[in-house]
């Protein structure tokens, strides 16, 4: 097929050095934009254990994350290639939209299966807001600067971190939980407004030949591997056996496709770059992580500790503000130190509030003492977070060239929210086990947990076991998160020397 291409000026940077007044609305519309992602993580986890009283079918907790997480996934390399193809601003203003009409769909579902698929939906258009939005600021800022932009840009997320949380406290408490899914309508406009408005591009005509098989076998593939893992529990061998095999066969097709399509949707030459590999491992590892302490600590608080949503409220935001921190530090010391040293740095971090998160006593977690842990705990995860981040992204933009920066952004996004949803999935289900083994007697364990009402009409010998219940497999959890923030600091050491921002090769 025949399409309109974008290609870069012939100056090393696509827009001026000089900040204009166009670029700066670019990058005000693209930091509108990623502050409608970051609250759309805060707000939600927060609000998810209200969602899960008021809707039932604690079952799909971990579906609701999943499902949005696998269809952002699958979808982000997609749009990283057709913004290579086709330009930034038409993948982005077109994913923008689409995850504005599932988000305004979420707030008028009736129960979680609903709920579930309105969440595919929005999940559909969010591969192109974060990967294109961090492709637009590599295209128009420089290496050396681009580490610095990318650092601030986590102000943002600082911003949403404060924000997101209390909002979204206060919108589950006073209003309709509704409109934590409609509070992105009025940001999402002003977003693809001013990209729309402002975003420069020169386009050619070339012929392009989208992989639509590669992206079919993708999803395919990834699709039902989570669904083996979320529902592993409730799923009868055979049945579990087939999905498996289906996912694996799939994946394996993909393999064989992608060496052989014109233009593929995971490009493996571009894997076969060390940097890039490591990059991206070292994203997936980082997105586990996160999925593994971010989606369960406002159901620990709630759930075992018995807080309110405000308190689980304000240890995301906690955990938040603290990845902007880390990330503003990493770009700071990015240019005078090496990617590899930053990335080691969080990873180290990672490792010790995993640590923290262990060492709570399943016993007492009802404390004083246990709040401060978990608080402390997610104060360490964000600032790992954010110093591993900014590394592992900008050691991947740095080793490539125009035409190949928008898939090389989105192929490390793909594998952070691939990480994400293998977390979420294997927590999942590491929670669903361990309170299936811990309470065999008790039904709707979190069902009634989280419901102030039912809560307080379970008996003090129940409400023992399925709170040391739920607290035992929450352990288990932050295990499985110290394990992967290891693996993050042996990725981190695997980077090259040396290299950094002002190093690195075409992409600067």
């Amino acid at each position: 097929m025949v399409v309109e291409h974008a290609s870069p000026p012939p100056s090393p940077t696509p827009i001026s050095a000089a900040i204009t007044t166009r670029r700066r609305l670019v990058t005000a519309g693209c930091m509108i934009a990623i502050f409608m992602a970051a609250v759309e993580v805060s707000i939600v986890a927060t609000a998810m254990p209200t969602i899960v009283a008021e809707l039932g079918g604690a079952r799909f907790f971990s579906w609701v994350f999943a499902a949005y997480l696998l269809t952002q996934a699958v979808t982000t390399p997609i749009y990283g290639r057709l913004a290579d193809i086709h330009g930034r601003k038409p993948v982005f203003v077109a994913g923008a939209s689409l995850f504005l009409v599932g988000s305004l769909a979420c707030g008028f579902t009736w129960n979680m299966a609903s709920l579930v698929v309105f969440r595919i939906v929005q999940g559909l258009g969010a591969g192109s807001i974060q990967a294109v939005t961090t492709t637009i600021v590599g295209d128009i800022y420089p290496g050396a600067q681009r580490a610095r932009v990318q650092g601030w840009l986590s102000v943002v997320w600082a911003v949403a971190a404060i924000i997101g949380p209390l909002l979204g406290a206060v919108i589950v408490e006073h209003l309709n939980w509704a409109y934590v899914f409609w509070i992105n309508l009025p940001i999402g406009a002003v977003a693809i407004w001013l990209i729309s408005a402002f975003l420069d591009e020169q386009l050619q005509r070339r012929e392009h030949q989208i992989d639509y098989l590669g992206s079919a076998l993708l999803m395919l593939g990834l699709g039902a591997i989570m669904t083996v893992l979320v529902q592993a529990h409730s799923l009868d061998l055979p049945i579990a056996a087939a999905l498996t095999g289906l996912g694996l066969g799939a994946l394996a097709w993909l393999a064989v496709q992608e060496r052989r399509a014109a233009e593929p949707v995971i490009p493996l030459a571009l894997l076969r770059n060390r940097v890039i590999a490591t990059g991206n491992l070292g994203s997936l590892a980082i997105g586990a992580v996160l999925m593994c302490v971010v989606g369960f600590l406002p159901t620990h608080v709630q759930a075992v500790m018995g807080r309110s949503a405000a308190t689980a409220g304000l240890l995301v935001m906690t955990l938040s503000v603290a990845w902007s921190v880390g990330s503003i530090a990493g770009g700071r010391l990015m240019p005078r130190t090496s990617y590899r040293a930053v990335g080691a740095a969080g990873a180290l971090a990672l490792i010790a509030g995993a640590a923290l998160l262990i060492a709570l006593d399943p016993h007492h977690v009802q404390t004083q003492g246990g709040l401060a842990e978990l608080t402390a705990g997610a104060l360490l995860i964000g600032i790992g977070m954010g110093a591993c981040n900014i590394a592992f992204l900008l050691v991947v933009q740095g080793s490539v060239g125009w035409s190949e920066r928008g898939i090389a952004t989105a192929s490390t996004l793909f594998s952070r929210t691939i990480g994400q949803t293998i977390g979420a999935g294997l927590a999942g289900a590491i929670l669903n086990f361990g309170i299936a083994r811990h309470a065999p007697g008790s039904h709707d364990v979190l069902d009634q947990l989280l419901e102030a009402s039912r809560r307080g009409s379970v008996d003090a010998a129940q409400m023992t076991q399925m709170v040391d219940a739920v607290a035992n497999s929450l352990h288990d959890v932050y295990v499985v998160a110290g394990v992967l923030a290891a693996v993050t600091l042996v990725t981190a050491l695997t980077l090259p020397k040396g290299l950094k921002p002002a190093e690195a090769g075409g992409g600067e």
